[in-house]
């Protein structure tokens, strides 16, 4: 079977959140809370498990005096979520009746 199943996308909210970073160079914590509707900390662990797989790059800096928290996917992250789209995409393919 074409593609990798990988359990660092079993979870919706790392899915749809790799699902933003390959289609934005780079996206907010903030609004990242707000299109996922989860909790700070539900989001912050969550990102630490992309982080921690190698799949996000996160750059710490500040918009005047407030924080701002950025995160991008790495070539790495990019590839592995390909990869699990193809392996989800074959699964279909192969069930089909």
């Amino acid at each position: 079977m074409k593609g990798n199943y990988d359990k660092a996308f079993e979870n919706v909210i790392r899915l749809r959140v790799m699902s933003v970073l390959m289609v934005n160079e780079r996206y907010d914590f903030n609004s990242f809370k707000e299109l996922l509707e989860v909790t700070d900390g539900n989001l912050a662990s969550h990102l630490k498990n992309l982080e921690n797989s190698g799949y996000i790059l996160v750059e710490k800096s500040f918009q005047g005096r407030k924080p701002l928290t950025n995160y991008s996917a790495t070539k790495a992250g990019k590839k592995a979520f390909q990869s699990h789209l193809d392996f989800l995409e074959n699964l279909i393919h192969e069930n089909k009746l």
